[in-house]
């Protein structure tokens, strides 16, 4: 497995895209209608990673974007996580936990201080990996934060008060 740097918007991050839209279709009835850009993820106020497998086929993709103090209960220093995916066959192996990992690691190093997100009650698998990483609930911020589905969590980086 091979962790890599890449954009939004390249080719291997939109197909795993579309598979991630079809998983909210199946558990919520529609896809994700977050505005989100390929900029967005851009360094330093961002970054997107995909890993791919032994056969060089990617298999998992994650990305956080810079946010600040918002009236929806978001924060300056924030960073948002977007598209945490692993696809079906690769589920199992860690990989979301090495993503989350490298995702925390660069955006302290990028200055943020708090990792904050948004996933539904739908997805206890992500649930169970943040809340064991570390995350607790927070207020519900962005576009479903009046969904009763919609659950928010956040987590103070290292070395931030």
């Amino acid at each position: 497995m091979e962790i890599r740097r890449t954009r939004f918007d390249d080719p291997d991050a939109v197909k795993l895209n579309d598979l991630v839209q079809l998983e909210y279709v199946d558990r919520y009835g529609e896809g994700d209608v977050t505005q989100m850009e390929a900029a967005h993820f851009d360094p330093p106020q961002g970054l997107y990673l995909l890993v791919y497998d032994a056969d060089g086929a990617a298999v998992a993709s994650g990305g956080w974007r810079a946010r600040e103090e918002s009236a929806d209960g978001l924060a300056d220093g924030d960073a948002e996580i977007k598209r945490m995916f692993v696809a079906p066959h690769a589920r199992g192996r860690g990989l979301a936990r090495k993503v989350l990992a490298e995702l925390e690691a660069s955006a302290a190093a990028a200055g943020r201080t708090r990792m904050v997100l948004e996933t539904g009650v739908r997805q206890p698998e992500a649930i169970a990996l943040y809340k064991s990483s570390g995350y607790v609930s927070m207020p519900k911020f962005g576009i479903y934060r009046h969904d009763e589905l919609s659950l928010c969590l956040a987590k103070r980086l290292p070395g931030t008060a």
